[in-house]
């Protein structure tokens, strides 16, 4: 078995599927995996492939023309789930995806599709919470920031929302265990950044200064809610727990 590998980035993987492809060895003799690899096997040949933007290029230009640009979307969306084993799902659907056109999309029977198609609406389904969840505070430079900690690779998909809501503002959304960043200034377009832990620790620490703002919202936050009709259990069901450590009305004061 051969085993195509490479960084969990986008280019790199259309990069990997483009040459995993053109190898020639046979789909089912290959198999595509994002790194790190955790626990090699044994007779597998790793190959580890560096990302080329020409290549995955053609890989997207190939899917929009020759399938579908909501076949693209899919394969986008799917390709930022935390899945560890996406890029070898997508690089099936893609097979069958090259192979019967458009109509894949709805093929849902076929297990290829069905992988992509479930790793799309959970990825689909994180954005959107988090584009409800996202709180943002104020730093010293009037920069607004939101520290996130989401499963799948979201900022591609929630920070479009907030370029639409707020564009004439400075502000970044912060994944916090990819240490990447997406950065918009004020009436420009927004940028991926990617962040050390230094930098990171350092906007963490300038943020835990005492915001009025926030301090204003837990206020309203607290004095809204109705103690004799407090139902932690429905709560949750719309407010799951691991979307509260980053939301300012549950920080402790």
């Amino acid at each position: 078995m051969i085993v195509f590998t490479c960084t969990d980035a986008f280019d790199a993987m259309m990069t990997c599927i483009y040459d995993a492809w053109s190898a020639r060895l046979g789909h089912s003799n290959i198999r595509l995996q994002t790194e790190p690899i955790e626990m090699p096997e044994l007779f597998c040949d790793y190959r580890h492939i560096e990302p080329d933007q020409e290549k995955a290029r053609k890989v997207i230009r190939s899917v929009q023309k020759k399938i579908s640009p909501e076949a693209y979307r899919m394969v986008y969306t799917a390709a930022m789930s935390w899945d560890k084993d996406k890029l070898d799902k997508i690089y099936r659907f893609l097979v069958v995806g090259f192979a019967v056109g458009g109509k894949v999309t709805s093929m849902l029977a076929s297990p290829a599709v069905s992988a992509v198609f479930l790793m799309n609406r959970k990825t689909t389904n994180e954005a959107h919470h988090f584009k409800e969840f996202v709180r943002f505070s104020c730093l010293e430079n009037q920069v607004l920031y939101s520290v996130i900690e989401p499963q799948s690779n979201v900022l591609t998909l929630i920070a479009p929302y907030f370029c639409d809501r707020m564009p004439s503002e400075n502000w970044m959304i912060l994944d916090k265990g990819r240490k990447l960043a997406a950065v918009h200034p004020a009436d420009q377009d927004y940028y991926l950044s990617s962040l050390s832990p230094e930098e990171l620790g350092k906007i963490e620490a300038e943020g835990n200064r005492k915001d009025p703002y926030g301090s204003l919202w837990k206020t309203f936050f607290h004095s809204v809610a109705v103690e004799a009709r407090a139902n932690d259990r429905c709560q949750k069901n719309f407010l799951p727990l691991k979307f509260r450590r980053n939301m300012t009305e549950f920080q402790q004061t």
